[in-house]
């Protein structure tokens, strides 16, 4: 091996379940390289089969895993997409550049569109900890200008997927939600559909209250459906009431609402972007 080249280890997937984050684990005896070369640096790079990954690295002495051997949390070996077994680099990183757009929202100062979209970007990849989202949630609320939210709202809905619909018209319906009981959406979308139009209805979980729409229709029906699922149901009956989340439309959004839900954090800028992306 290239005295340059970055140390590799073997995958190991780890049952541990580390909610978003992208958690890597090495023994303090690993053959591969002195842990001590990490001091300092809270992430680590991964790359392998042309795939990359950024994650925290813990270090741990129980003999969880090998001293080849690299392990990877149940969300990072998700994501990474490699075989247990298959060789991976590992090299320290830096935190995301965007983070710098982070610091100077905290300091006051208003985005550009780009800095915002790439704040989403690595928020939607999974870059950031949930310490990182606070942080831009919170600089977030203190202010935001018109501009900022029309980039914010821009940013997260070209993060997820955007489904085109063959119809001359396709209607929507969204409100602010949060009123425990208020369930307009249950209602006036299968008005609609039965009228004719196609209304493929995605809702958010609960934020602050146990008031999802999501949440509520889960009682009565399925609302995980996967894209091609929620196409079948809309060609079928026209409309639907699915979790957004699922199909990926805004990405982004989920994550935020994650970090916004303990730290009962529901700004309205937050809300806009997430209703309209």
């Amino acid at each position: 091996m290239d005295n340059n080249s970055p140390p590799r280890l073997k995958i190991r997937r780890i049952n541990l379940d580390t909610g978003r984050e992208n958690v890597v684990v090495i023994s303090r005896r690993s053959q591969a390289f002195r842990p001590d070369v990490f001091r300092g640096f809270s992430r680590v790079e991964l790359r392998a089969g042309g795939r990359e990954l950024l994650a925290t690295l813990l270090i741990t002495d129980d003999g969880i895993v090998g001293t080849d051997e690299l392990g990877l949390s149940e969300p990072a070996f998700r994501r990474f997409g490699q075989p247990v077994g298959s060789l991976a680099s590992v090299k320290p990183t830096t935190a995301p550049e965007s983070l710098d757009y982070v610091r100077a929202k905290i300091q006051g100062h208003s985005l550009q569109p780009g800095e915002i979209s790439a704040i989403i970007d690595d928020i939607s990849h999974y870059r950031y900890s949930d310490m990182e989202i606070a942080a831009f949630l919170i600089s977030s609320a203190s202010f935001m200008t018109s501009g900022e939210l029309l980039a914010l709202s821009r940013a997260m809905a070209d993060a997820g997927t955007q489904l085109k619909w063959d119809r001359p018209i396709v209607v929507d319906k969204h409100c602010i939600g949060g009123i425990p009981g208020n369930r307009t959406s249950m209602v006036v979308v299968p008005i609609v559909a039965a009228h004719g139009l196609t209304i493929p209805k995605t809702s958010s979980r609960a934020i602050t209250s146990p008031a999802g729409t999501a949440d509520t229709m889960e009682v009565l029906a399925r609302v995980d459906l996967g894209v091609d699922e929620m196409r079948e149901v809309v060609n079928a009956c026209h409309g639907c009431l699915v979790w957004g989340g699922h199909v990926n439309l805004s990405p982004a959004d989920d994550i935020l609402i994650s970090v916004e839900r303990p730290l009962a954090l529901d700004t309205r800028e937050q809300m806009v972007a997430a209703l309209m992306s």
